[in-house]
């Protein structure tokens, strides 16, 4: 009987050591996955981290190097496209005639009064295009074969601002032709934190500019132009690179954003910031949709980190409302365009603008 007891306990105390030792070890197991996994995290994530950072920032530096050289070698060909406007002073000489030689400043109408042929109208021609305006009409009448050369002397002065990730921001008052590249010159360049897309926001003409069958058309809106800055300053395409004119405001949103345009109530660019935002949540921080939106034909314009292709995905807002459909999770630099119902403002054509070959696309407001 003693003996059954003594082995009774014995067999207690060996079950109980068996059951500690067991935990000892999983606790151990746990541990080292713990410390593993921290490790991990330690070794990995911060580094990866650090490398995107360091590769950003040799991609504005690069960036920004573009951007000095191409101020630096601006040359004569830049005045060749320049659009005349009032306050400019032109000297046009004809060589069949000296005495038609003259100097003249445009009226605040845009236009001159020039020797036998009156007032001209020269607003918005370049200096090729008066030279062949005034030699069509003098050889109309007056000469069989007119010489005639037109030369800018003076430029009206241009007010350009510029706002965002740039070094420099602010209102800059310039004269002749100005580009995209240069007027980021003057603005000292990007700064570290700028986003890869730059928009280019023009102003709509004056009250007395538009004419009365435009009135109500979309003219009166502020257009804007979207400029991949990868494209313009690390692949060189110089399409990218449009000239300015009087008002254009350039904005260089920082990295991290997303960007919605079009029927939306207050247009513009939001933080992205590390967290996940859907179409319908962006949607929203724009104030929703306006009521002429075609919202079952919005699209989202992606640009993917690697140039693999600019992507257009469609989303039809109205059906992810009504959980018919999948909430589209962004990226950054994704742009939502929500266009006007019954037009077709969303379609190749808004992609050619998206890319800046041509102008005209109208995100709203200025971001």
């Amino acid at each position: 009987m003693l003996t059954g007891f003594f082995f009774e306990g014995w067999g207690k105390m060996v079950s109980r050591l068996y059951i500690s030792l067991l935990i000892g070890i999983a606790c151990g197991v746990v541990t080292l996955s713990c410390a593993s996994e921290s490790s991990l995290k330690k070794d990995v994530n911060p580094s990866a981290l650090r490398i995107k950072e360091m590769e950003s920032s040799r991609q504005v530096k690069a960036m920004n190097e573009k951007i000095l050289l191409s101020s630096l070698s601006s040359g004569r060909d830049i005045y060749r496209d320049y659009k005349i406007g009032p306050e400019d002073l032109i000297e046009i000489s004809v060589f069949e005639e000296e005495k038609l030689n003259k100097t003249v400043r445009v009226s605040s109408q845009g236009n001159i009064s020039f020797p036998l042929l009156g007032i001209l109208r020269v607003k918005g021609l370049t200096a090729n295009e008066l030279e062949k305006e005034i030699r069509d009409l003098l050889a109309e009448k007056y000469f069989k074969d007119p010489h005639v050369s037109v030369f800018i002397k003076e430029y009206r002065n241009q007010r350009i601002s510029v706002i965002g990730a740039v070094e420099k921001p602010g209102a800059y008052d310039v004269t002749g032709q100005k580009t995209i590249l240069d007027v980021l010159g003057l603005a000292g360049g990007l700064k570290e934190e700028a986003g890869q897309l730059l928009f280019l926001i023009r102003p709509p003409p004056l009250e007395g500019k538009i004419s009365e069958e435009k009135r109500d058309s979309e003219d009166q809106a502020p257009k804007t132009f979207v400029i991949d800055l990868e494209e313009l300053l690390i692949r060189g395409d110089l399409t990218l690179n449009l000239p300015l004119i009087h008002g254009d405001v350039i904005n260089v949103p920082v990295s991290g954003k997303i960007f919605v345009g079009g029927e939306v109530r207050s247009p513009g660019g939001f933080p992205l910031r590390g967290k996940k935002l859907t179409v319908s949540q962006a949607i929203a921080l724009a104030g929703g949709l306006k009521t002429e939106a075609a919202g079952s034909e919005t699209k989202i314009f992606r640009y993917p980190e690697k140039d693999t292709g600019k992507e257009i995905i469609p989303v039809n807002v109205y059906s992810i409302q009504k959980g018919q459909a999948e909430d589209v999770y962004l990226k950054e630099n994704d742009i939502i365009m929500v266009p006007r119902s019954g037009t077709k403002t969303v379609g190749n054509e808004v992609w050619d603008f998206i890319k800046g070959r041509i102008g005209g696309v109208s995100l709203g407001a200025a971001f």
